[in-house]
């Protein structure tokens, strides 16, 4: 049994980088949770909305901005029977809008967090946590809320040794 989950939302397709736009085939959080798992044990899930989001960058950003000013949480395509046997639950997202994007609250709001360790990490390019960790508190308030960890997405393929720091810090 895995004490460890890692939860990530992803966008695959139009990517803002800071010398212009590129189309990836991974999103910058899928890649991380692959990197998180090769370095502690851990399931890995990945939360899919059921209405994809635009491979546009542009359209995603106005489509994710439209859902955080009306507060929707959109509908996933499938949740985890139980979170239960998961004593840590890292998640990974990118900062949309200033936090986390509407479909990982659609997923954290689905389970009871109480007791639950959570470790964000976070891509953004120059927000940072922006005010994810005060939304995480409020979506999560029992759950034991960690530091977070914070990347540009353009230097995920250089992070391998502050990754591994971080977790090793805590897990």
């Amino acid at each position: 049994m895995n004490k460890n989950l890692v939860v990530y939302f992803t966008h695959r397709g139009e990517t803002y980088f800071p010398d212009g736009y590129r189309v990836v085939e991974k999103g910058n959080s899928e890649i991380l949770s692959e990197k998180v798992a090769s370095i502690i044990p851990a399931d890995i899930f990945e939360i899919k909305t059921e209405k994809e989001y635009p491979i546009s960058y542009k359209e995603c950003c106005d489509v994710a901005k439209i859902e955080q000013q009306k507060g929707e949480l959109p509908k996933l395509k499938k949740y985890l029977d139980s979170i239960e046997q998961y004593e840590n639950i890292i998640v990974i997202f990118p900062c949309w809008w200033g936090t986390m994007p509407q479909a990982v609250f659609s997923f954290l709001d689905h389970y009871n967090l109480d007791g639950k360790g959570l470790f964000p990490i976070c891509t953004h390019e120059g927000t940072g946590l922006g005010r994810s960790m005060r939304d995480l508190e409020l979506v999560a308030p029992n759950a034991i809320l960690y530091d977070g960890y914070a990347i540009e997405g353009h230097l995920i393929a250089e992070c391998d040794e502050e990754l591994t720091d971080y977790l090793k810090e805590w897990l």
